[in-house]
């Protein structure tokens, strides 16, 4: 970046760290862009004339006597129509080359919707995965979190729910990729001719970790720019928001800030809320809603990282390997979308909330007739069905393969109480048995 003139200009360093330098400095703003040495830095603490500053790339190579040159503004990104069908970097430049996005040049990270112009979620968002569209559905304007085992391939389900979802955009935040999942996801959007609704900001695990406290920023100003100023129904896709949070703790402990829990910074709660509470939807009838995947350390939902989420988010999502199928799953009793009542049976279907409800409790039948099994006792006729019914409900509904709409997945569903059970045995209202049992 070229120096400008008015621009001041410090040679005098007090303090360095892996990560951070510290200068006295006047006339400088909390998150404003900085060289230092020719690397880009950003102010993360003042204190009096005090200034710190988080060099992204690390500190290493640079001298007490380097330039300091503040650039007078926070991190910006340009908004406009030419977002879409590009894949930036965590400054968002384009990665692929090409001419930069024309447009009006916003702020990141700025505050979230008042509170006053937000509208009650009324809208469906279609995935055309069963797990999450018939039992967990999710809706416009919502928040929620994949949690998810590091081995399972949640960017797999990620791409999908991308290629799937009803919504005009579906902007990528990836934090910490590998090279592999970024081509995977690049050559699946190109592949499948849906780069025009589609825009990605991404740091591999081959940039900093530190850049990665940008993505979410940067992604989810695109965002406002299509729900707020197009009207546009925008569904923001976040990945993985545990290395987001680790980025937090890297720059936290060399700042040499004392860690709360699990070693994450005391910050980490409103750090996380910042970014999950982007999710609205506007009287003007755009929106933005947030999926984000938090992986887990050895399944640990007590961890400070899903442990925050938890009380931030509207429920959660659950991936999980099924033994019985050899699938992956979207575990139908540890997944819950709390706004889902807010538009099952009314924006779907009238016996959809019947069916999921019965559905799962059949389920929960089988996963008790499992447990007699295994301490030997004899299974009832009725157990044996459960069991059967399980593996198919598992293998044609819950498995993160499906593809299907929800009037389907409601027809699956009853053509799966049919073959295993009399009606007298599914507690569903009998009008509804009469019209659509198989």
């Amino acid at each position: 970046m070229t120096t400008k003139a008015f621009q001041k200009i410090y040679t005098k360093i007090d303090n360095i760290t892996k990560a951070t330098v510290s200068l006295r400095a006047t006339g400088v703003g909390n998150d404003e862009l900085a060289t230092v040495g020719g690397h880009l830095a950003q102010v993360v603490k003042i204190m009096g004339e005090e200034v710190t500053l988080q060099v992204f790339e690390g500190t290493e190579g640079i001298s007490t006597d380097a330039e300091v040159v503040f650039h007078g503004v926070p991190p910006t990104l340009k908004v406009g129509e030419g977002l879409a069908g590009r894949f930036f970097n965590a400054y968002g430049q384009p990665l692929e080359g090409g001419a930069p996005v024309e447009g009006e040049e916003r702020e990141i990270g700025g505050p979230t919707v008042n509170p006053f112009r937000r509208r009650q979620p009324s809208e469906l968002i279609a995935t055309g995965i069963a797990g999450i569209d018939l039992n967990n559905t999710i809706v416009s304007g919502q928040k929620i979190p994949f949690f998810a085992d590091p081995d399972q391939p949640y960017n797999q389900v990620m791409a999908n729910v991308a290629l799937r979802a009803k919504a005009d955009k579906i902007i990528l935040g990836g934090m910490g990729m590998t090279n592999d999942d970024f081509l995977y996801f690049k050559n699946l959007f190109e592949n499948a001719g849906v780069l025009d609704r589609i825009v990605c900001f991404v740091n591999t695990t081959e940039n900093p970790p530190v850049e990665r406290l940008l993505v979410p920023d940067m992604a989810l100003t695109a965002a406002e720019y299509f729900a707020a100023d197009k009207g546009e129904k925008v569904l923001v896709l976040l990945t993985d928001m545990t290395l987001y949070a680790d980025a937090l703790a890297i720059v936290s402990n060399r700042m040499d800030q004392i860690p709360s829990k699990d070693s994450m910074p005391g910050s980490l709660y409103s750090d996380l809320a910042k970014i999950y509470e982007k999710a609205v939807q506007l009287p003007s009838g755009g929106s933005i809603t947030i999926i984000a995947v938090t992986t887990l350390s050895g399944g640990d939902i007590t961890h400070a990282i899903p442990d925050n989420t938890g009380y931030i988010t509207e429920g959660q999502l659950f991936l999980r390997n099924d033994t019985d199928t050899g699938k992956v799953i979207v575990d139908p009793f540890r997944s819950l979308s709390r706004l889902k009542q807010l538009v099952i049976g009314k924006k779907t279907r009238e016996d959809h909330p019947q069916v999921m409800n019965m559905a799962v409790r059949l389920y929960s039948d089988a996963a008790g007739a499992k447990t007699k099994l295994e301490n030997g006792f004899d299974l009832s006729d009725y157990d044996e069905r459960a069991l059967a019914f399980a593996k198919e409900y598992s293998d044609r509904l819950l498995s993160i393969d499906v593809n299907i709409d929800i009037t389907e997945m409601l027809d699956t569903a009853w053509e799966l109480f049919a073959k295993y059970f009399k009606k007298s045995e599914v507690s569903i209202k009998a009008e509804l048995v009469e019209k659509y049992w198989k």
